[in-house]
């Protein structure tokens, strides 16, 4: 491993913690807590806040990678009870595919761990972004995709601990 810290854990929003695309009537569970009355996103509701403490026992340093940027600070950790997380500034878009099927998020992502070990928890990895990191990351790297459908679950949070924990 070239990069030094203790592993990342860039972690997506929408799908992860906030499921979505499940058929109705199912619905989905909504739990109150900061963010979730008539003034905030009603979707902030949809996120578990058991999920912070279980995101806070991984060993990895948490950063947001997710187009809510430091939004997700604002309405997501006082829910979550996290600290202010560094997120990353997704550098602007010009439209291309790029590769095809690779995520625009690959790219930077591999750039931003520089070489650290990194979990990326998303709910739309390809098997081109784990070609393309196998190929590019100079330092270990597991891509989680989650089910949108249920978000983080316990057999996510069992997998990616247990891979924290080897690198």
């Amino acid at each position: 491993m070239t990069g030094s810290g203790p592993p990342l854990l860039f972690l997506d929003v929408d799908g992860p913690l906030i499921p979505f695309g499940a058929p109705p009537p199912a619905g989905y569970p909504t739990y109150p807590g900061p963010g979730s009355g008539p003034s905030g996103n009603p979707l902030v509701a949809r996120v578990d806040p058991a999920l912070g403490r279980r995101l806070l026992g991984l060993p990895c340093e948490l950063v947001w990678a997710t187009t809510w940027l430091a939004d997700a600070n604002d309405c997501l950790s006082p829910r979550l009870g996290l600290p202010q997380l560094p997120y990353v500034d997704w550098p602007v878009v010009d439209g291309t595919k790029g590769d095809g099927q690779l995520h625009w998020k690959t790219r930077t992502l591999v750039a931003r761990a520089a070489g650290r070990a990194f979990a990326w928890v998303d709910d739309e990895i390809s098997p081109a972004d784990r070609r393309w990191v196998d190929a590019h990351s100079p330092g270990p790297a597991l891509l989680h995709r989650v089910d949108p459908r249920v978000g983080l679950t316990e057999a996510d949070f069992t997998a990616l601990d247990a891979w924290l924990r080897t690198v």
